[in-house]
């Protein structure tokens, strides 16, 4: 049976909940592309007001006011004026900290992904990077605050019995101008959905 993350398991550190998010499931219920279900296989943390890479860092703006909300809603975010990014938020309220959802596997709903990313060429890409899942997804501006608990717009972060990688591979985040010396970044090792070969 699977269960939907308590809302403690996000209040915590960026950098603590970021590995024990991986193997998770994301499922979205879709008004049109019913429910599609992926497992979370690669993340990155942000740690706010000491992470100069983190949108947290210079405090709370009307863009990442979510980040600054109560743990365990989505944080989503429109950048380089075509994609949508999207986080779960944790740590306390007022702190502005975030985890990066980098790529994720398929595991339902794999024809409506199909769909919804036409230019990706094997179901390996559907959703292997941070833009890339938020397409597959249909994760856009609407769902910036969609509580991860509660499921209140259709997304839910639950515990299907599938164990975090006793030791998941670690590295530096990806993309970075700041703060991109930080080995924040964690994967489930030699899964084939990567944003890039681990």
């Amino acid at each position: 049976m699977s269960r939907p993350l308590p809302r403690r398991f996000y209040a915590r550190d960026a950098r603590e909940l970021a590995p024990e998010l991986l193997n998770k499931l994301l499922v979205h219920d879709d008004p049109e592309a019913g429910r599609l279900v992926v497992r979370l296989v690669e993340v990155e943390a942000y740690a706010g007001s000491e992470d100069p890479g983190s949108h947290g860092y210079r405090g709370k703006t009307p863009r990442n006011a979510t980040m600054f909300g109560p743990p365990g809603h989505l944080y989503v975010y429109f950048t380089y004026g075509m994609h949508w990014c999207a986080n779960a938020v944790c740590g306390g309220e007022g702190v502005g900290t975030a985890v990066l959802l980098r790529a994720l596997a398929p595991v339902a709903g794999v024809e409506e992904m199909r769909a919804a990313r036409p230019r990706a060429r094997r179901d390996r890409d559907l959703c292997s990077g941070p833009a890339k899942l938020c397409q597959a997804l249909g994760l856009d501006r609407a769902y910036d605050g969609a509580d991860l608990v509660t499921g209140d717009r259709g997304v839910l972060v639950v515990d299907d019995g599938v164990a975090p990688p006793a030791a998941p591979a670690n590295g530096v985040r990806v993309g970075l101008s700041a703060g991109a010396e930080h080995p924040w970044r964690w994967w489930v090792a030699g899964d084939p959905n990567l944003s890039r070969p681990g």
